[in-house]
């Protein structure tokens, strides 16, 4: 996984009721983008994390440029 300040996690919910999570990364902990991350997410809670096979990183050019 690689990751940039700047781009959005995007955790996905995993059991039913459970909703997605967006985040944008505020830092990036590891070597050339690995890994943790700090991230911000909407309601203005920060965490380190430590993304899982339920999380996916999508790059800041393509955030709020669908269809462009």
């Amino acid at each position: 996984m690689y990751a940039r300040i700047g781009d959005r996690l995007h955790v996905h919910g995993t059991v039913v009721g459970q909703h997605d999570r967006m985040g944008e990364i505020i830092e990036v902990r590891g070597e050339n983008g690995s890994p943790p991350y700090v991230v911000r997410f909407g309601d203005g809670h920060e965490g380190l994390i430590f993304p899982g096979p339920d999380c996916v990183i999508e790059p800041r050019e393509t955030v709020g440029h669908a269809g462009r």
